[in-house]
Order: C-alpha cells, then sequence, then structure tokens
C-alpha cells in the first residue's frame, strides 16, 4: 500500500472524520490533497448542514465538489497554521427538523469551529436558535432571508438578501417589456417573501402583479395553475423557483403554448435547470452573481481548477460553496493569530474584521459588520440560447424601460 494511503489511514482513525450519507451510512469525506498539510497536526473542523438525498440533493453534491476544491488548495499550501481543514457533512434533506438535530449535534461537538447551511432559508432559520445560544458561527452561504442574519450576532451570511435580489429581478423584468406580471413562486417563508419583496419593486418601476400563484416544492402538475395564469393575460411570468420546480414549470408551459417571456430567480442558474427544462429553456432569463463564461481571472482561475478536477464547467452553487470555505478559513486563520488555538468566540469576532478576502463571486469579501451580509455585489444578466447560458445583451432601451 502506498505510504501516502497508509498516512491518510492512520490519520482518518485518530481523527474519527465522518460524513452523514444516504440511508444513516458514513462515509470519509476529506480532499485527496489533504496529507500534503503536515500530517502530525489535528484538522480544524467546520460542520455542513445540507441535503445529500431528497429533492434538493444535486445542491448538496454541488456545495460538495465546492468544498473538496477549496479544501485541497488550502491544506496543499498549509492550512492554518499547519493544521488540515476537514468537514463532516450531515444530509438534512433541507428540511427545518432535521437541520435542527443537525444543530444540536454540532453545537455538541467541541471538535466544530463554524458551521455552513443549510441550503434553504426555512431549515437554516429553524436551527438558528440553537447556534446562536451556543456561540457556534452559522454560515448560511445560500441563505437569503431576509430575516436571517436578524438571528443574531453568531449568524451571518455571504449571501444577497432577498430584499436586494428581488428589485433586481423586477428591473430585469421590466427592461424585457414585462409590466402585467404574473407570478409563480414557491410556497414557503423565502418564496413568500420573494414574492412580496419582488412585488412591490415592480410597483415602483410602473409594473402590476395581475396573478399571483403559490405552489409546494415538491408539486409536479402545474397545469391548473397555468390555466389561471393565462386567464390573468398577462404579458410575461416571473419564477420564485429553484431549478427543479422552474423546469417543470417552463416545460409544462411550453407545451400549453404559453409562449410569453420568462423571468426567474437566481436560483435557477444550473445546468441542471438546462437538463430537466430541454428545448423549452430556451429564451429564460435570469441573473446571477457568478458566470464560469465571464472573464475576470478570479472567475477563470477557478473555473480551470474546477474543470481540472470533475471535467465539467462549474455553477453557481460551486462557487458559493468555494468561496465559504475560504471565508471560513479565513475567520479561523484570524482567530488562531498568535499562535492560539481558534475558538468559536474567535472565529465569530474574526468574521467582522475581515477584508478583502479572495472571492470567485466578488472579487475580494468584506462582511457588512451591521448586517452580518455581504456587501458591494454584482449582477450578471443571463439568458438562456440554445440550450446553453449566455450574456443577455443589454440596449440603451432595455436600460431606460427598467429605470424609467
Amino acid at each position: 500500500m502506498h505510504a501516502s494511503i497508509v498516512s491518510l489511514i492512520r490519520r482518518v482513525a485518530r481523527t474519527g472524520l465522518l460524513v452523514g450519507a444516504a440511508g444513516g451510512a458514513a462515509a470519509l469525506l476529506l480532499p485527496p490533497d489533504a496529507a500534503a498539510a503536515p500530517a502530525s497536526a489535528e484538522p480544524y473542523y467546520f460542520g455542513v448542514s445540507g441535503p445529500l438525498t431528497g429533492v434538493n440533493a444535486q445542491y448538496g453534491e454541488q456545495w460538495r465538489a465546492g468544498f473538496d476544491l477549496a479544501l485541497a488548495a488550502l491544506n496543499a499550501d498549509g492550512g492554518v497554521q499547519g493544521h488540515p481543514l476537514a468537514y463532516t457533512f450531515e444530509d438534512s434533506q433541507s428540511d427545518p427538523r432535521q437541520s435542527v438535530t443537525i444543530a444540536q449535534k454540532f453545537v455538541g461537538d467541541a471538535r466544530i469551529l463554524i458551521e455552513l447551511g443549510d441550503f434553504s432559508s426555512p431549515a437554516s432559520m429553524a436551527a438558528s436558535p440553537i447556534y446562536q445560544r451556543a456561540g457556534l458561527v452559522q454560515l448560511g452561504f445560500t441563505n437569503s432571508h431576509p430575516d436571517f442574519t436578524k438571528g443574531g450576532d453568531y449568524i451571518w451570511s455571504p449571501s444577497l438578501s432577498q430584499a436586494e435580489e428581488q428589485p433586481e429581478v423586477a428591473k430585469l423584468a421590466v427592461s424585457r417589456g414585462l409590466h402585467k406580471i404574473a407570478v409563480l413562486y414557491q410556497n414557503t417563508d423565502w418564496g413568500r417573501t420573494s414574492r412580496d419583496v419582488f412585488a412591490e419593486a415592480a410597483k415602483r418601476l410602473g409594473a402590476t402583479v395581475v396573478d399571483s400563484e403559490g405552489y409546494q416544492p415538491l408539486d409536479k402538475d402545474f397545469r391548473a395553475t397555468l390555466v389561471r395564469v393565462q386567464a390573468a393575460h398577462p404579458d410575461g411570468i416571473v419564477l420564485i423557483s429553484y431549478y427543479a420546480d422552474g423546469a417543470q414549470i417552463v416545460r409544462q408551459a411550453r407545451g400549453a403554448g404559453i409562449d410569453l417571456p420568462i423571468v426567474a430567480t437566481s436560483s435557477v442558474y444550473s445546468p441542471k435547470f438546462l437538463e430537466l427544462a430541454g428545448d423549452a429553456a430556451d429564451g429564460v432569463v435570469t441573473h446571477t452573481n457568478f458566470f464560469a463564461d465571464e472573464q475576470r481571472p478570479e472567475v477563470q482561475r477557478f473555473v480551470s481548477a474546477f474543470e481540472a478536477r470533475y471535467h465539467r464547467q462549474p455553477d453557481a452553487f460551486n462557487a458559493y460553496a468555494y468561496d465559504a470555505v475560504n471565508i471560513a478559513a479565513a475567520a479561523l486563520r484570524q482567530s488562531a493569530e498568535g499562535g492560539q488555538a481558534p475558538t468559536r468566540r474567535g472565529v465569530r469576532d474574526a468574521l467582522a474584521q475581515l477584508h478583502n478576502v479572495p472571492s470567485v463571486i466578488f472579487g475580494t469579501f468584506t462582511f457588512d459588520s451591521r448586517t452580518r451580509r455581504a456587501s458591494g455585489a454584482r449582477n450578471i444578466n443571463l439568458v438562456v440560447r440554445n440550450g446553453t447560458w449566455a450574456l443577455l445583451p443589454v440596449s440603451t432601451a432595455t436600460v431606460a424601460n427598467a429605470v424609467r
């Protein structure tokens, strides 16, 4: 057996790092390059609560790819003061009941110095009081509900709030000539809040929501909903959806002969949306903070490394996870300045002091210490063209329409 493999097995036995997998089984989750860090140092851990099974399982897999790529680079560079970074991933299915159980497990494990997740805001917010009371930072890096970070000073998010995102969706919709809009939204706290923010922003831009249709996250048949949408005579549709349900709605709308323009929230930006929607996706417009074909150097370095490791192009959720690990590592590093071991409270204090952390999404990342959220995000507008995501051309007319 190769010496490096023997070393890794010995270290696994010593640390006992496990990852929750489907069906309650457990599997090791360490990046293959982790052995590049000094073998004598014990890892610093972060916990992940997110979906590995269930309807949102694809997002957990996208996270894992981003985590492992980031950890490979960090650990090859010595980790944090010679300690490799490692994580334990517990499968919540993005279910609030399960995220609470996982939170209780993590706060009771003294090895966990910071928690990442959960995927959906409802699942994260259900667990937030547990993390807050225990003094363990919850870094909800995909949590856009405006109230998420109001849960306390241990609750942080590098994600944009829906209070910032939905006005951008409204501007995009109006710029596409939509003034009488039908909104289809997930009937969850996230979806309802997003709908309300969107409707208010659209009203300020002179547009009207003529129909508002909620649906359950696991719904598959939208035909009756689409009949009601047609009856409202909108000039376009806005989707507040994830990629799986958004793709189903698009397919069924086009199958019913509804040829209206469709604008969707950024959560549909994924290769899986294109795969599930097929030809019906063409013409759908969205916006994102990450686009793999953008020519910024930090984006292209990330894309090249991701493609070399996984032989496919990354999407936004891969990038969010990659950035989240680098933010967590920067906080651990700052907490460990002076040679002391990082602490949970030290990690919280460090997040407020982080400035210009290298970031794929932002270029450089700094928290707004008042809101404990990202500041300075950029928006990239995309359209599906011939089965691929492409930059949406911007004309003077559409810009004028959007800001009038």
